[in-house]
């Protein structure tokens, strides 16, 4: 959704303190070419059909200090197995009969969000939607 080039995320690594590792360039590479919201194993299957040598607890470790920095989310979509993707402004809309995830980004629904928690005396600083949802018919 947020088409961001592997410069942009070096440099989102950077000022957050990560060391940009060949493995940690693969690993964002296929977050911007690979698999949509891909678990860990899948990301990892990913690179391996590239070429790529990079171990499985690689892959955990890497998106573990990804995560941790704010440049990946994990999501956990109805799983077990936590899903990755570039941090980005946008919510989800799951098909659950098919498990396919659309994101979104509705200023309306953000704005109205922002209006419920001023009108609760608060301010977001990090929200998640996630609509879980099967076609009309």
């Amino acid at each position: 959704m947020d088409d961001l080039s592997l410069a942009e995320l070096e440099s989102r690594c950077q000022q957050r303190g990560l060391r940009f590792s060949a493995n940690l360039r693969d690993i964002l590479e296929a977050l911007i070419a690979g698999p949509d919201h891909p678990d860990a194993e899948t990301l990892h299957q990913w690179l391996r059909s590239r070429g790529r040598r990079v171990s499985l607890t690689t892959v955990y470790r890497n998106l573990s200090h990804l995560v941790a920095a704010g440049v990946v989310s994990a999501h956990h979509f109805g799983s077990s197995k936590a899903r990755y993707e570039i941090t980005a402004a946008h919510d989800h809309l799951i098909d659950i009969s098919t498990g396919k995830i659309i994101e979104f980004f509705e200023p309306s629904l953000n704005a109205l969000e922002e209006k419920i928690a001023a009108r609760m005396g608060y301010r977001i600083v990090r929200k998640r939607v996630a609509l879980y949802a099967v076609p009309i018919e």
